[in-house]
């Protein structure tokens, strides 16, 4: 995300990489993203706890989609305490989302690919960009199916109300 909140990411349906590839390639953590109750301001809200080789960390995220690839984001660190509270604002419409997420530097560029427990043969891949327009080069151990910024049933909130479906198609 760049420093005015703004996030512009693309993301793309992938085959599942290799666990021990993976394992060896990047940094993995363990997420449990819960969505809270929508607020009138446009944007959604979530917390989310992250469990790594450091420790866990817990985050409050406010977000609003200005276009498919395009976000205004508001991230904070917050405690435990505060995590547990916020809890009690759950979207009773959303299941949580579990997944594992690897962060996997290749020339310079940041992917993170998220492994949800309900699909066995793929997984979702993101990129962060700099701007609209830049470029990215892939991993050649990754296996893009199609690309799916612009598919809203691939956002974690989504999936949170509607899990699982079949991504092909």
């Amino acid at each position: 995300m760049n420093n005015n909140g703004i996030e512009i990411e693309r993301k793309f349906l992938i085959r599942r990489p290799e666990r021990n590839w993976l394992e060896n390639a990047a940094d993995g953590s363990d997420i449990l993203q819960t969505y809270l109750k929508k607020t009138k301001n446009g944007f959604s809200s979530r917390v989310r706890r992250r469990s790594g080789k450091n420790g866990t960390v817990y985050t409050h995220t406010e977000k609003r989609h200005i276009s498919p690839i395009r976000r205004e984001e508001y991230e904070r660190e917050i405690s435990e305490k505060e995590y547990k509270e916020l809890l009690l604002f759950s979207d009773p419409k959303r299941r949580a989302i579990e997944k594992r997420r690897y962060v996997l530097m290749y020339k310079g560029q940041c992917f993170e690919i998220d492994i949800y427990p309900f699909w066995k043969d793929r997984a979702v891949m993101e990129i962060e960009l700099e701007n609209e327009n830049q470029a990215a080069d892939f991993p050649p151990e990754i296996e893009i199916i199609k690309e799916v910024t612009e598919d809203r049933r691939y956002t974690n909130s989504s999936m949170a109300l509607n899990i699982p479906f079949d991504p092909i198609d």
